[in-house]
């Protein structure tokens, strides 16, 4: 499972932005956007989530994934267009093969969501559904 690798380096990547920025804060939610056509799994990586931020500042965090179509573009129509899923590498207007990704390829830290000064996390169970969640547009 490649996604615990990935959670790791959110991780990482967080509290290494937030030693360097002298931010001292509590994380609350972290957002990731992840393409449909990265090879992440955004169960598994919400699944892996906590197990790489424990002992960490961002152990109790919520991790938010935002999802971003896989796209193309068609050199005859000049259009960019959304694949549909399975994926199938075509223009979505002539369906004409097209190699050229424009979208769906990003594994990106997108925003860290830190506590109010006096605020701390909470760690009820009653907070452990709210810490995993997936949007998509």
């Amino acid at each position: 499972m490649h996604e615990l690798s990935i959670a790791t380096a959110l991780v990482s990547g967080v509290t290494d932005a937030l030693s360097q920025a002298g931010e001292h804060r509590p994380v609350i939610a972290v957002t990731a956007l992840i393409g449909d056509l990265s090879g992440v799994v955004p169960d598994a990586l919400l699944f892996a989530w906590p197990i790489a931020a424990e002992g960490s500042r961002c152990e109790g965090a919520q991790l938010r994934i935002n999802s971003s179509p896989g796209r193309v573009w068609c050199e005859g129509c000049q259009v960019e267009t959304r694949l549909t899923q399975p994926p199938r590498f075509r223009c979505g207007t002539c369906n004409t093969p097209t190699p050229h990704v424009r979208g769906g390829r990003e594994m990106e830290l997108v925003s860290v969501e830190l506590a109010d000064e006096e605020t701390e996390p909470t760690d009820s169970p009653h907070n452990e559904e709210a810490r995993h969640a997936t949007t998509h547009p």
